[in-house]
């Protein structure tokens, strides 16, 4: 029995498409400037070859079993960043000065600057979650086997990271010059003066003499604004070549599943 074929039912006009007419299309606002922006980035493009290195760094296999756990380095590294955007802020403002000038730039900044408060709390809560979050990270990469041949260097300048992260919380503790920071970093520094060897030195580093005063402000204040986040930022960049050049890790499980397989074939 010959199938029934019913009409097809009519097209609306307005979604029936609209022949293309002769000649150049005209382009509108959105295309210029979407040819504008795409010419800027080849102007650029073409003279630092800059896209070669973008598609080396980003597009990369990744392998099997990536899970949330492999995003706590980009996680701690948007702390990083978010520490220096605010701590640009507050050094706009900021004045190292021991005889109240500290203080007093820190209650201006939370009393009277706009949206100061808030930017100050980002960059103190900040600190402690960047910790926690290189913390974490480290306790995925040691658990994970991460650490092993041949990311052994990339172990080590994580250690680096660590430590110069403690030292950024610790010098950053001192800066509002308050009752409880100047006693609080008392006891920090003399706890450093009884380690072993260098501990001494470094506790007379620290206060920059043998007693507490402007100059031990102004130390803690050009290592927590110059020379740590200048180390901070260049390890991070080498640890991020060195782990675009030598790719991620599987989870020890997928690893363990292939072994398995392997072995039941040459059985």
């Amino acid at each position: 029995m010959p199938k029934l074929k019913l009409p097809l039912p009519p097209i609306p006009d307005k979604v029936v498409p609209l022949p293309k007419r002769p000649g150049q299309p005209k382009q509108g606002p959105v295309d210029l400037a979407k040819e504008a922006g795409i010419s800027a980035v080849d102007w650029v493009d073409e003279r630092t070859s800059l896209s070669g290195a973008a598609r080396w760094m980003m597009f990369r296999k990744v392998p099997k079993g990536t899970n949330w756990f492999y995003t706590l380095g980009s996680a701690t590294m948007f702390a990083f960043l978010s520490q220096a955007v605010t701590g640009v802020f507050l050094a706009m403002y900021y004045r190292p000065d021991a005889a109240s000038g500290a203080y007093e730039s820190m209650r201006y900044v939370n009393d009277e600057v706009f949206l100061g408060e808030f930017v100050h709390g980002m960059h103190k809560w900040g600190s402690s979650v960047m910790v926690i979050l290189i913390f974490l990270h480290m306790a995925r990469t040691f658990f994970f086997g991460a650490y092993k041949y041949p990311r052994e260097l990339n172990w080590v300048i994580g250690v680096v990271l660590l430590i110069l992260t403690m030292t950024m919380s610790f010098t950053g503790y001192l800066l509002p010059f308050d009752q409880r920071s100047y006693w609080a970093t008392i006891v920090g520094v003399n706890i450093n003066g009884t380690g072993p060897l260098v501990g001494p030195f470094l506790s007379d580093f620290l206060r920059g003499g043998p007693e507490f005063g402007a100059t031990t402000l102004s130390r803690f204040y050009a290592i927590h604004m110059l020379l740590v986040p200048g180390l901070l930022g260049a390890l991070i960049g080498f640890h991020l070549y060195l782990v675009a050049k030598l790719g991620t890790t599987a989870p020890p499980w997928v690893s363990a599943e292939k072994y398995t397989k392997k072995d039941e074939e040459q059985a």
